[in-house]
């Protein structure tokens, strides 16, 4: 196969724990849907279900598929500012050179807003539940008595 972005031979390699191939020239790689997600579950440790979705809208892109040939299409990854390339056959991913690392940051960034909102949401449950026990309202009536 050979990199969309600068034609040399990609090569099997192994960044961040994640087998993929990656290009010796530009440092790109190319990830199948699987490597992308294993690259993500190296920071995002809360499942698929609050990764949200990964593709909304794309556009032509001028990069060749690898596999394929065909052209390829760009995306804003999870709706970030982060725009990846993908074949619209299914083959893969392309990343450019420290994609990846902003691929993790954004990951780790999602989990901690997630992991707050999950905090928020256990705390107000239980205040709801205090409020709803006999003696609040006993001491909200007596208040107005």
């Amino acid at each position: 196969m050979n990199c969309p972005n600068c034609g040399a031979s990609l090569a099997s390699a192994k960044r961040d724990g994640v087998e993929m191939d990656s290009c010796p020239s530009c440092k790109g790689m190319w990830l199948s849907r699987q490597e992308l997600e294993q690259l993500e579950d190296k920071t995002f440790d809360l499942g698929d279900d609050g990764k949200g979705t990964l593709i909304f809208s794309s556009e032509a892109s001028s990069r060749l598929c690898p596999q394929c040939a065909k052209p390829m299409r760009t995306f804003e990854y999870r709706d970030y500012d982060l725009e990846l390339d993908f074949c619209a056959d299914g083959h893969g991913f392309w990343l450019d050179d420290g994609e990846n690392k902003r691929v993790m940051a954004l990951m780790k960034q999602e989990e901690s807003s997630l992991s707050r909102k999950y905090s928020a949401e256990e705390r107000w449950g239980g205040q709801l539940q205090r409020w709803r026990t006999g003696s609040f309202l006993t001491k909200i009536m007596d208040h107005f008595r």
